[in-house]
């Protein structure tokens, strides 16, 4: 039996949403639930109900009301939810407009901007009239190539107020990496900054831009927000305007919230790029609200008092799962920079400063504090902080002693995971419930996740993979550019017909909570930020000093590392100028996290006798474990030279 770390006390559970919705539960079904496991069994066995119980309990605001809760709901595929109502996100994300604090913004050695609710309303507004009249318009798509800060917010919400399609990544993509996404989905409107912060550093982004641009013929405008520097010359770059001059001067607007079906496309969000481009996710608007206020509501318990704070990026679905916060009432606090900058105490002094109730990280953040040696509980005073969020990576079990050790004994440390895909969890907190060291508390309540071993069987106490066998809200409406559904089919539904594969690595637990073992497929994983190997190749193999090479992520630390091996073109050596080089080409055109923690020389690169590279065998082979279907290499002999190689000891 796990160690038990954290339990909430009979009063802290009366007073939780989820509670109060076993009691909703009971008296409207009829059920006597009394445990979180019984309200679980019950969510998934009664998919219909359940989802009818979270759109009343959570207030999902529609104009018109759904007739069917779910057509087709046996085949995962064609399933659809609510198909008949009408709705606006952004209408349910700014139902209050009263002078609470909805967003208050923290950027590096800058001091907290707040914007209150009737004030983002009234931006929000602004801005949309603006769009509107220089025709953006229903399935347009907007694009953010922003940091996380309120106008990143504001405009999403303008956006989706008119029906247009949001997508953002962060300023800290290279030109490639934005090309690979934005180039696809061909936006009509391009929102930016002059440059953005990290780590003391002001980092110019209108240069990308400016590149940008001109490979992207479709952006009509770009609106620039000043950040780095508030006197900007625009001149060089075309159909640019400030933010300031695009936002209407019209006073006492009301926004025009166009009315649209529950699942009409909100958000355009990527995949890590593994097989190539990234594959452009394509999330409804009513899927993603449903799906977000369970979780938040429910499973976080999130209130109308409550202050929440993650640290993301806005090219992270954390990002959009934070701010749907807004349609709870809550306090949204933005944070833009390193959390490591000025020093690894920076984010929890903010969550005493601002009185964050939710505070959300990494795995990865929560190992390094620790070996820093911060001790938050008694460097700061954080009395209010009632719930721990953790994502991005598996946390290990030290560092959930950690928490409870180090920063507060009575606290709720809910290690959540779910992922771009679904833009949401398929494990959560659990207000009502245990902390274990080590487990997620919880499957997420209406997602039949199990473990299924190699023989496609559902397991518990035992590795498998992670799948979900009954349809959800949040699923993708479909994938960009793929009108036959094939990339989508190929994606979640090839391994298990019917059945979606998310390919992670778990353990179902006798306490009801999961155990992460990492990503079964290829994709890296540090510091919790998804990355495809494909990115990297493109710009390793551009190098003429390189012949081939192959990427794999190497548990290293709690945490895992990039491990790029290179095979070196005729004549050439890798030396520290080259690796340097190579270093340098990868962080200029994708992102810092896509840099590798080691360039290492190796004689051949293995494949499959089709022609594809074997990242999970030679990941297996570095980590000591078995190699299946080794038979299935054109130069299975080529995987010895990854054995004991003595630059991955240290």
């Amino acid at each position: 039996m796990p160690k038990m770390l954290w339990k909430p006390s009979e009063e802290r559970k009366r007073n939780t949403n989820m509670f109060k919705f076993i009691e909703y539960i009971n008296n409207k079904f009829t059920e006597k639930i009394t445990s979180y496991s019984e309200l679980y069994e019950w969510s998934v066995c009664n998919a219909v109900d359940f989802w009818v119980a979270v759109w009343a309990f959570c207030g999902i605001k529609a104009s018109r009301p759904y007739e069917n809760v779910v057509l087709d709901q046996e085949d995962m595929i064609k399933s659809q939810w609510f198909p008949e109502a009408q709705m606006n996100f952004a209408e349910n994300l700014l139902r209050y407009r009263d002078e609470q604090d909805a967003l208050v913004f923290i950027g590096e050695n800058q001091a907290p901007v707040h914007i209150s609710y009737a004030e983002l309303y009234d931006r929000v507004a602004r801005l949309a009239k603006t769009l509107r009249e220089i025709g953006i318009g229903i399935g347009d798509r907007v694009a953010g190539f922003m940091p996380n800060m309120p106008e990143t917010v504001i405009a999403m919400l303008a956006a989706s107020s008119i029906g247009a399609i949001w997508s953002s990544c962060s300023p800290d993509f290279g030109i490639k990496g934005v090309l690979d996404r934005f180039g696809q989905i061909q936006p009509r409107v391009l929102f930016t900054v002059n440059g953005y912060y990290y780590n003391g550093k002001a980092h110019d982004s209108l240069v990308k831009v400016t590149e940008i641009l001109k490979q992207i013929p479709s952006v009509e405008k770009v609106v620039v927000v000043p950040y780095t520097d508030k006197d900007i010359d625009l001149s060089g770059i075309p159909r640019a305007v400030l933010f300031s001059d695009f936002l209407s001067r019209d006073s006492g607007l009301k926004v025009e919230f166009t009315q649209l079906p529950f699942n009409h496309p909100l958000y355009i969000m990527y995949s890590s790029g593994t097989t190539g481009v990234p594959k452009c996710i394509v999330h409804g608007a009513g899927g993603t609200l449903i799906q977000h206020l369970k979780e938040l509501i429910l499973h976080t318990d999130l209130k109308r008092e409550d202050k929440i704070f993650y640290y993301t990026t806005c090219g992270w679905m954390m990002w959009n799962w934070l701010v749907s916060s807004l349609a709870v009432g809550a306090t949204v606090l933005l944070y833009d920079g390193s959390p490591f900058y000025p020093g690894p105490e920076t984010l929890i002094k903010m969550a005493q400063d601002e009185k964050v109730t939710i505070f959300g990280t990494s795995a990865k953040y929560l190992t390094a504090i620790e070996k820093e040696g911060v001790k938050p509980g008694k460097l700061f005073e954080l009395s209010v902080l009632k719930t721990i969020l953790s994502t991005g990576s598996p946390l290990s079990a030290e560092s959930f002693e950690y928490v409870y050790r180090d920063i507060k004994q009575d606290v709720c440390l809910s290690s959540i995971s779910g992922g771009t895909d679904i833009i949401s969890c398929f494990a959560l907190g659990n207000p009502i419930g245990p902390v274990y060291a080590g487990e997620l508390q919880c499957r997420g309540l209406g997602m039949k996740v199990q473990a299924f071993n190699s023989k496609g069987k559902a397991v518990l106490n035992q590795k498998g993979e992670l799948v979900c066998t009954l349809t959800f809200t949040s699923m993708p409406i479909f994938f960009w550019d793929d009108p036959d559904g094939e990339k989508y089919k190929r994606a979640y539904f090839n391994v298990y017909p019917n059945i979606w594969h998310h390919g992670d690595f778990i353990e179902i637990t006798d306490t009801g909570g999961l155990i992460i073992y990492g990503r079964s497929d290829a994709t890296l994983n540090p510091g919790g930020i998804r990355i495809g190997t494909a990115e990297i190749y493109r710009q390793v193999e551009s190098l003429e000093e390189i012949r081939d090479s192959l990427v794999v992520g190497q548990n290293w630390d709690n945490d895992v590392r990039v491990i790029l091996f290179v095979k070196m073109a005729e004549g050439v050596e890798l030396n520290e100028e080259l690796i340097k080089k190579i270093k340098d080409t990868i962080r200029v055109n994708t992102t810092p996290r896509h840099v590798p923690a080691k360039v290492i020389s190796i004689e051949d690169i293995p494949y499959t006798i089709s022609g594809k590279k074997v990242e999970l065998a030679v990941r297996n082979v570095i980590h000591n474990e078995q190699v299946e279907n080794s038979d299935a290499l054109a130069n299975p002999k080529v995987l010895e030279l990854f054995k004991d190689i003595k630059e991955l000891s240290y």
